[in-house]
């Protein structure tokens, strides 16, 4: 592994220095707001920085002492240094983890959209049930999950169901989702006991701040119709819900809530945030030779994730993860052991990455 230069670190101190004293300075709110996201950011890399320096200049120091003549003190300086040497190669990966770059939507929220795929009634029970696990993560996250539109299936679960999902670093922990996961275990309609197979499509998308979308009136179809969720009387007479289909792209959202004037903004919101992922995924391609090393591209095609019912195991084909806590991870109580290995083994291929290139 490459050693990173105490000049680098330095400029990462600099640059946080810097922004604090900003910060002190500043007046209009959106330079308060950015300011203090990028504080937030560099705090960790910062205090990591220090504690590396610190450790560089305990040894040098502590070395020094071992030639001193003083028999007491180099005894207690080598020993310093035999802590200080099995430390420091720690340190050095941590902050380089810390100084990988970063997907530039990490910090993002997201719009969920979770689809029954090949298997009937038990697919769309089986995106009901993903669909828990990602509310329970959420939850156990401090993020605030707002279902946006429903179609539940006929048996249970649903059919299709969309949602934002707000917080910090959303987007960086929830992008390995995307793709294809599929379910093997008896339905609970099922009389012979036998397994089946059926699978439901996850979609990640980032949502980041200020999208700059320019869409054009003429470019639209919005139509209004009655919605299909839960709501009583209102719901069964009013034409609340709105769908939206963008003509250029062939892109259709739809937003259900009570009010349509709520749904006609909510609607737009996720059409600019669709046509964002449009231009991601485009720009993606172009680089899909620096994406083939990467995990989870975020094909839906992709067979991301098994779900094995009899034997309570999770495999994650990607990196071939498998885990027999499937209760504990579809409950979205150990999906975060999931999610933590991927990020793991992201971060590993980056640094193998850097250190060929170095």
């Amino acid at each position: 592994m490459a050693t990173i230069s105490d000049t680098r670190l330095e400029q990462v101190i600099d640059r946080f220095e810097e922004v604090e004293a900003r910060m002190g300075a500043a007046t209009e709110p959106s330079e308060i707001i950015a300011l203090s996201k990028e504080h937030a950011e560099l705090k960790p890399v910062v205090d990591k920085a220090r504690e590396l320096i610190a450790a560089r200049k305990g040894l040098v120091e502590a070395e020094s002492l071992v030639s001193s003549g003083d028999k007491e003190m180099a005894e207690l300086a080598e020993m310093e240094i035999e802590d200080l040497r099995e430390k420091l190669p720690g340190l050095e990966q941590e902050m380089q983890i810390l100084l990988l770059p970063k997907d530039v939507d990490d910090t993002a929220d997201i719009v969920l959209e979770l689809r029954a795929g090949t298997g009937g009634d038990e697919a769309a029970l089986f995106a009901g049930d993903l669909f828990r696990m990602y509310a329970r993560y959420a939850q156990l996250m401090g993020w605030k999950v707002d279902v946006v539109d429903a179609s539940p299936g006929d048996a249970g679960g649903y059919k299709e169901i969309v949602a934002n999902i707000s917080g910090d670093g959303v987007f960086g922990h929830m992008k390995w989702e995307s793709g294809v996961h599929r379910v093997q275990r008896v339905p609970a309609t099922e009389t012979q006991g036998r397994i089946h197979t059926s699978a439901a499509t996850v979609a990640v998308l980032p949502a980041p701040e200020n999208i700059e979308i320019d869409i054009r009136p003429e470019d639209i179809r919005i139509d209004t119709m009655r919605s299909s969720g839960a709501g009583g009387q209102h719901v069964n007479t009013t034409d609340s819900a709105v769908r939206i289909l963008h003509l250029p792209t062939n892109i259709m959202v739809t937003s259900s809530e009570k009010s349509q004037h709520v749904n006609r903004e909510k609607a737009m919101e996720q059409l600019k945030i669709r046509l964002y992922e449009k231009q991601r995924a485009e720009a993606d391609a172009e680089r899909a030779e620096t994406r083939a090393s990467q995990i989870g591209s975020g094909d839906r095609s992709q067979k991301v994730r098994t779900y094995n019912y009899p034997e309570n195991r999770v495999t994650d084909h990607r990196i071939g993860l498998t885990l027999y806590s499937l209760d504990r991870i579809i409950s979205g109580d150990k999906l975060q052991d999931v999610i933590e290995a991927l990020i793991t083994e992201d971060q590993a291929r980056k640094l193998a990455a850097m250190d060929a290139v170095a």
